[in-house]
């Protein structure tokens, strides 16, 4: 396990971690001012990260339960440069493959590896770039389009390294397409540029990495997958007072599609408190009503609201 720390494609399914290959930091100790809202969490992670799609039933839940508490500024963090380097098991594209797979059935979050044997990325930058130019657009639907460009990654097999799939979605984003382009070839870069900087004076060396601040001294930072309670816990240390809004109680089993328009097995259970097993028997009879979509992989199924 421990040469696998060294690459950032092969990420340690026991920490959920997602480290940088040769990442010196200069991290020093920074106030991380807040928003309008009591708790700031700066979250660095990247559109190619396997651990940061494996979060994602935490992350829904925290929003929903907490939300009213915190605000998230997403930072890019640029997993995969290039492929210059050769370490950790992996030296090319096809090498990712099979460990995908793995992570697939360790987050139980669904993952098709073959993209890296299809249509394999050469860099996670244009992705980052163009999250950066979702973002000085309209910073909700830049959270819509990470997902979705996540899910065609993911579950699509689309190289999102290349503009007509980030173009693509844009548009289900309803982002506006030509100014997309034009921030990416443009503005977007440096802002990813100043992300990385960023990440470097917060000592941040892998992702999914969350700092959360109230705006004093005290910053406490959650490095990689970890249980849900774990970032409740994290929140209501620097901010005892949040009441969580309850969730399990809304007998409307479709409820939760008006607030995420798709959601796999493991958040449907993550977010409700429910096991997987019954997560599924959930979801199935809702596609068998007619009203979800399914989408189907090797490894999992995502349902999407009709």
């Amino acid at each position: 396990m421990s040469e696998n720390k060294i690459n950032p494609l092969l990420c340690d399914p026991e920490t959920g971690f997602c480290e940088m290959p040769g990442v010196e930091t200069d991290a020093v100790k920074t106030n991380i001012k807040p928003g309008k809202k009591p708790i700031k969490i700066i979250y660095y992670t990247d559109p190619i990260c396997s651990s940061c799609w494996g979060i994602e039933p935490q992350l829904r839940k925290l929003k929903l339960e907490y939300g009213d508490y915190f605000e998230i500024d997403y930072r890019m963090g640029g997993l995969l440069p290039d492929w210059s380097y050769n370490s950790g098991g992996i030296s090319k594209p096809s090498d990712v493959a099979h460990h995908w797979e793995e992570a697939s059935l360790y987050y139980e979050m669904p993952i098709d590896g073959d993209v890296w044997l299809e249509d394999p990325l050469n860099s996670s930058y244009p992705s980052c770039i163009a999250m950066k130019a979702a973002q000085m657009q309209d910073k909700e639907k830049a959270i819509s389009f990470m997902r979705i460009i996540r899910e065609k990654l993911y579950l699509d097999k689309k190289n999102i390294a290349k503009w007509e799939n980030i173009a693509e979605a844009a548009k289900e984003a309803q982002l506006d397409v030509e100014r997309l382009k034009s921030d990416f070839d443009g503005s977007a870069q440096q802002l990813f540029k100043e992300d990385l900087e960023y990440g470097k004076t917060l000592g941040i060396r892998g992702f999914p990495t969350m700092l959360f601040s109230d705006g004093s001294d005290k910053m406490l930072t959650v490095y990689g997958s970890k249980p849900y309670q774990f970032y409740e816990n994290t929140l209501l240390e620097l901010y005892p007072k949040a009441q969580k809004q309850s969730i399990i109680n809304n007998t409307d089993p479709m409820f939760l599609f008006d607030v995420y328009p798709s959601l796999a097995v493991k958040e449907y259970a993550v977010i409700l408190d429910k096991t997987t097993t019954q997560a599924k028997a959930i979801l199935e009879q809702l596609a068998g009503e007619g009203k979800l979509e399914k989408k189907m992989i090797k490894t999992g199924v995502l349902y999407i609201k009709k």
